[in-house]
């Protein structure tokens, strides 16, 4: 940053300190975050579908052909770009998000501004089975970090307002603003408190209005119902909710398995090649795997189930009920399929979109199946199925309840489908939570105990700084010291009672203590007879800096009934760390949190 933007900036916070108070201030910043992430959005999805209408336009129409080729020619686009223009990994959007608020204070680097615009519409718009929603978030999200930086406001603030330029984001996208903000509060554990709300409300409300200033009120999702509520239906939803729970486990394993699939490769072309052919492949024959999927979703909640079957390669229209429903049923196996292949063949995207498309498949493939079957009195309405069936793979894949009711509430214009999105919802979160503990943003970060969620206590053990508590001031020992040398050159000299043992290349060896040597501290007979390594002795617990997190770091405490325990870094020796300051450490980050 220049000189003359400094003293800028430096002025303009002379002027706030004396005008705004610390509150008023965020209330500013979140209505300029709402407003960038909103211009964020905007460019992402129209750059995504300018790419489209060009390629599908100009070349899909005349040679269906191109979807087995597209795919390859995006990925490669979208490595190229990474590799040579960035010069940096970009992660998924919300796991990369979630994982700066837990271990990186919510500091998001400022390439993480620019770098989905730049890769995910050419991963969507060439064809791959993935959304922009989580790029968005995390473009906004970015955003958010680094003008709190930009402006100096602490952690608290600066998590706040990553939270807040996610909801704008989503506001922006789907204009539902409510969900949004519920969105936020599920995925990013935020405290729902009068003080988070407002600069929630204010983003969001900025994000919209900036959305409508240039896109009007076009919408990727906007439906009117059509059909009411039947209380008759009820055990139609139950049985749609224990579907969808079913079908959000398949979700989940699959895409882990495939992604673990492609992490196999050791090299980047090998994911990209493989990935690449493998999405043109389904996308040849199944052509509404193509991109985010919002066309066909529109297409099924209109009843125009003949506009999605007849999009295949063998230009086949029928209208035998059993065939569309198996070529339905098969969108809902593979969509996810596709979107793990994107991700792992290097892809830049997001699981919601896919999320949606499956749900809605699911309910408007469930409704139809019973509607042929003949069971019910009436025919169950096709449209509200497809929007409860979203509603339960975004409760169940992304483990948001809250955010999937709201948002099709929002969407319809209307509360008519509350009770089945409850029922819907609560049955599919119920059964993924049982066996998929976490969503699919947080899996991978919950494995590693880097995950906020809303536990506190476990919060402020997650945002402690193991560096901060790491004691040094002991005074090693090597196996070979005589006690002599220990007497005079170790504990004369020492204010502690621990003593480290360690090797040459300074490998943690054991622990020497006051008390090993205290008898025989004075006795000089024994000053050239005795080692270290005849005193020395294993330590009740090692603290491993890699891996151990500061709840492993407790339960180590806790286990041993140590006052002091060593702490090692690639098997070398760091310090101690030592129970006094770790429950000053967590005391302090307790009032700064809850404060």
């Amino acid at each position: 940053m220049s000189p003359q933007k400094k003293n800028l900036i430096t002025k303009f916070l002379i002027w706030k300190y004396k005008h705004l108070s610390n509150q008023q201030f965020i209330y500013v910043v979140s209505i300029l975050i709402g407003l960038l992430s909103g211009l964020a959005a905007m460019v992402i999805k129209n750059a995504t579908h300018l790419i489209q209408g060009l390629l599908k336009g100009k070349l899909v129409l005349n040679d269906t052909a191109f979807y087995f080729v597209f795919p390859l020619i995006g990925l490669l686009l979208t490595h190229l770009i990474i590799k040579y223009f960035l010069k940096q990994k970009v992660s998924h959007g919300i796991p990369a998000t979630l994982h700066a608020i837990s271990k990186r204070k919510g500091i998001m680097k400022r390439f993480q501004m620019y770098s989905s615009i730049l890769t995910a519409p050419i991963t969507v718009g060439f064809g791959g089975s993935v959304g922009l929603e989580g790029p968005t978030v995390a473009t906004s999200a970015s955003i958010g970090s680094n003008v709190s930086r930009l402006f100096h406001l602490n952690q608290n603030s600066r998590t706040l307002l990553i939270g807040a330029a996610a909801a704008a984001a989503m506001s922006s996208i789907f204009k539902a603003p409510i969900a949004a903000i519920v969105f936020a509060v599920e995925i990013f554990s935020l405290d729902l408190t009068l003080v988070s709300l407002i600069p929630l409300l204010l983003a969001s409300v900025s994000a919209i209005l900036t959305s409508y200033f240039f896109l009007g009120d076009d919408s990727i999702l906007h439906f009117q119902l059509k059909d009411k509520f039947i209380l008759i239906d009820t055990g139609y939803y139950i049985l749609l909710g224990l579907s969808c729970g079913l079908i959000s486990i398949y979700f989940s394993k699959v895409y882990f398995a495939i992604g673990r699939f492609f992490g196999r490769f050791k090299k980047p072309i090998h994911s990209l090649l493989i990935g690449g052919l493998g999405l043109g492949v389904l996308l040849y024959f199944i052509p509404p795997l193509y991109g985010e999927g919002f066309q066909t979703i529109n297409k099924l909640l209109n009843g125009n189930v003949e506009g999605v079957f007849n999009q295949n390669i063998f230009q086949v229209v029928t209208e035998n009920q059993w065939v569309i429903i198996l070529f339905l049923i098969g969108l809902v196996v593979f969509k996810v399929v596709a979107t793990a292949i994107t991700f792992g063949a290097g892809g830049v995207g997001g699981v919601f979109a896919p999320s949606l498309f499956t749900g809605s498949v699911a309910g408007f493939v469930f409704a139809l199946f019973f509607n042929t079957l003949g069971v019910s009195e009436h025919q169950l309405s096709l449209s509200n199925f497809s929007l409860v069936g979203m509603a339960g793979l975004m409760a169940g894949v992304l483990h948001a309840p809250l955010t999937a009711i709201f948002l099709i509430a929002e969407i319809t214009s209307g509360h008519e489908l509350f009770i089945p999105l409850m029922i819907t919802a609560a049955i599919s979160f119920l059964i993924t939570k049982k066996y998929i503990p976490f969503n699919i943003y947080a899996l991978e970060l919950a494995k590693k105990g880097e995950l906020i969620t809303h536990d506190k206590d476990q919060n402020v053990l997650l945002l402690m700084d193991i560096d901060k508590i790491i004691e040094t001031n002991f005074i090693p020992l090597q196996p070979d010291m005589k006690l002599g040398y220990v007497a005079k050159h170790a504990v004369a000299k020492s204010s502690r009672n621990n003593f480290p043992v360690v090797n040459e290349q300074n490998e943690f060896l054991g622990v020497l203590l006051l008390d090993d040597i205290r008898s025989i501290m004075f006795d000089q007979n024994l000053y050239e007879t005795v080692s270290v390594r005849d005193l020395m002795h294993n330590s009740a617990a090692v603290i491993f800096y890699e891996t151990d997190s500061m709840k492993v770091v407790v339960k180590k405490f806790q286990d041993s009934s140590a006052w002091n325990l060593p702490i090692v870094k690639d098997g070398k020796y760091l310090g101690f760390i030592s129970k006094s300051r770790l429950l000053t450490a967590y005391r302090r980050k307790l009032i700064e949190v809850t404060n």
